[in-house]
């Protein structure tokens, strides 16, 4: 399970929690959502690979809060969310067993991702429909789930 799932009890105005919307993206994650650089080694065995930025400012469109960032040995920045103290990272698997330190982290902005790369908008936005079609099969009731 992702990190940060236990203590996970926040819930958006329709009910849902961090680990409802886990549950929900793991039927959405494939390689076209993936980082372009790490495709090759996506599969449906680790679907989270390469889907932390999108799904953290998805997250974020959600449920209010922060994004943050993890810096990587080799560059690149890891992406989780912080909502009110609420530190959730749904892409955690990804990484295995390995420790990553969610304590020396800095702020993250779409704006900056979006626009260093442009393609990261473009899955972000198929990411937010898929997750929107699964959300109104789901609870076809409810209004619009997210904001952005």
């Amino acid at each position: 399970m992702f990190y940060g799932s236990p203590c996970c009890d926040i819930k958006d105005a329709n009910g849902l929690t961090p680990r409802d919307y886990y549950d929900i993206l793991s039927d959405i994650w494939c390689e076209y959502t993936c980082a372009p650089r790490m495709r090759k080694d996506w599969s449906s065995a680790n679907k989270t690979l390469g889907q932390c930025s999108i799904t953290a400012f998805l997250m974020q469109d959600v449920y209010g809060g922060k994004v943050m960032g993890i810096p990587l040995p080799g560059g690149g920045v890891h992406c989780f969310n912080d909502v009110d103290g609420c530190v959730f990272d749904l892409t955690s698997e990804q990484f295995g067993d390995a420790k990553l330190d969610y304590e020396n982290v800095t702020e993250q902005f779409r704006e900056v991702h979006f626009a260093e790369k442009p393609e990261k908008k473009e899955r972000y936005e198929f990411l937010k429909m898929k997750l929107e079609e699964a959300l109104q099969a789901r609870m076809p009731n409810k209004r619009k789930m997210l904001s952005q």
